[in-house]
């Protein structure tokens, strides 16, 4: 097997979601060249989902048009808690699905190297490689949607456990006796700051009267109070849905101020549906809640950052990842 990287050597990066598998193919200097989506479908089971999973890839790679030999690793950005020393995903709640090898499943239907990192971790090393982290050599990615995910890039590396990923800054405990979080905990900052706790209060808001603009548009159901129907909610009057936003702007900026007192990240990249629907007033929002947190000699050292990448920041970063992972291999 060949695992060196070269001018037509091609990598396979997969973003594994809730909702949707995307699947992309990029060249050694990770220009996209193709790209297939499908819907995950869930509820259709493990095994089912695991049949997705390879045929999009699959797919991916006949759209490319390259020959197979040339493609030279796999890169799977995923949900849940993931062995990092096995491959073995062993459980992703949103999807069903428990104790999967997924590692050496990619390897053996690719026969290259196959290598699964969790799905944070591979959208801010995306934004890192290819994106607003570019050129930094720390760089934390916080990416707000029905949770709140968190990743570290610390020099030019993915930072993680031993075992596990780590960054796991939605579950950092922020109100005592808050809301109830979908881990089993109260008060942990995606339970107050994340996509389902601000359109939770935006269904409230709706209730009560308080968002018309909402409240015709889009209704009082939370699943359909989305980030794009915020966004939309906010440009045409809605104040109340604009201050519950500042609101968990407010919650995720003090979080975040601390870290930079942590980790002294060059760059700190704000991703996902919330921010990317409206990018001034988180990153206004944010930075005025930061700011006074952050300790007197780290001001002004951390820049705040849209992400730039979007829908690919994973699976581009799954698919540099492999990149990397394989290049250090040949090197030792």
């Amino acid at each position: 097997m060949n695992t060196s990287t070269s001018e037509d050597a091609y990598w396979l990066g997969i973003d594994l979601g809730g909702t949707k598998i995307l699947a992309e193919v990029y060249d050694d200097k990770l220009k996209l060249v193709a790209s297939k989506r499908r819907k995950t479908k869930a509820e259709l089971g493990q095994e089912a989902g695991l049949d997705r999973l390879l045929k999009t890839g699959a797919d991916a790679v006949k759209d490319a048009g390259i020959d197979p030999a040339k493609l030279r690793g796999v890169g799977l950005g995923c949900p849940g808690v993931l062995n990092l020393k096995t491959g073995v995903l062993v459980k992703a709640p949103n999807l069903g699905w428990k104790d999967v090898e997924i590692q050496s499943i990619l390897k053996k239907e690719f026969k290259v190297p196959a290598f699964a990192v969790n799905d944070v971790d591979a959208g801010t090393f995306g934004e890192f490689t290819c994106g607003a982290g570019k050129g930094a050599e720390t760089v934390m990615g916080v990416f707000p949607g029905t949770g709140i995910g968190g990743g570290l890039i610390y020099n030019g590396t993915i930072y993680q456990g031993k075992h596990w990923s780590c960054m796991e800054i939605g579950h950092l405990h922020v109100q005592p006796d808050g809301p109830l979080c979908g881990c089993g905990r109260l008060g942990c900052l995606e339970a107050v700051a994340g996509r389902l706790a601000i359109s939770t209060a935006a269904s409230a808001a709706v209730m009560r009267g308080q968002a018309p603009w909402l409240q015709k548009e889009v209704g009082s159901d939370p699943a359909d109070i989305r980030s794009g129907a915020l966004a939309d909610a906010i440009k045409n009057g809605d104040q109340v849905i604009e201050r519950i936003v500042r609101q968990a702007c407010s919650a995720l900026g003090s979080v975040l101020g601390g870290m930079v007192n942590l980790l002294a990240p060059d760059v700190m990249v704000i991703g996902g549906g919330l921010p990317e629907a409206m990018p001034d007033l988180y990153l206004k929002a944010i930075s005025t809640s930061m700011e006074p947190k952050i300790m007197h000699a780290l001001q002004k050292t951390c820049s705040l950052k849209i992400a730039e990448l979007g829908d690919h920041a994973t699976a581009l970063g799954a698919a540099a990842w492999a990149r990397r992972s394989i290049s250090t291999l040949t090197k030792t």
